[in-house]
C-alpha cells in the first residue's frame, strides 16, 4: 500500500510514543501492525526522521541494539506528542470526510 502524503510523520511519531526506536524496528513494527500492507522505504524513513529531529518533534541518541550493533533511537518529544495528537485529530476529519463522499448516493 502506497502511504497517503504527509502520513509517514504521523505513522512514525505513533511508533515511537510508547518507547524510542532505531529505524529497523521502527519499520518492522509498522509492517507488522499493518500485516505487511505497509512497505517503508529506508530511505524515505530515514529523510522522515531527520526532518523531524530539525524540527523537534523526536531526539535522537546513539546506542547498541541487541545484536550490539551501534544504532540511533528515536524519541518522541513533548512538542512531537502534541503535533501527533492534533495530526491524528486532523486525519481522522480528512478520514470521515472522505468516507462521506465516497458513500454518497445518487440523489
Amino acid at each position: 500500500m502506497s502511504l497517503i502524503r504527509g502520513t509517514l510523520d504521523v505513522l512514525v511519531l505513533k511508533t515511537i510514543s510508547w518507547t524510542p526506536m532505531h529505524a529497523f524496528e521502527i519499520t518492522s513494527w509498522l509492517e507488522d501492525q499493518s500485516n505487511g500492507r505497509l512497505t517503508i522505504e529506508g530511505p524515505a524513513l530515514i529523510q522522515a526522521l531527520h526532518r523531524m529531529e530539525e524540527r523537534k518533534l523526536v531526539a535522537g541518541e546513539w546506542g547498541v541494539t541487541k545484536n550490539g550493533r551501534r544504532a540511533k533511537y528515536y524519541g518522541i518529544t513533548a512538542v512531537g506528542r502534541a503535533h501527533l495528537k492534533a495530526e491524528i485529530s486532523k486525519l481522522a476529519e480528512d478520514t470521515d470526510t472522505l468516507m462521506t463522499v465516497l458513500s454518497a448516493k445518487r440523489s
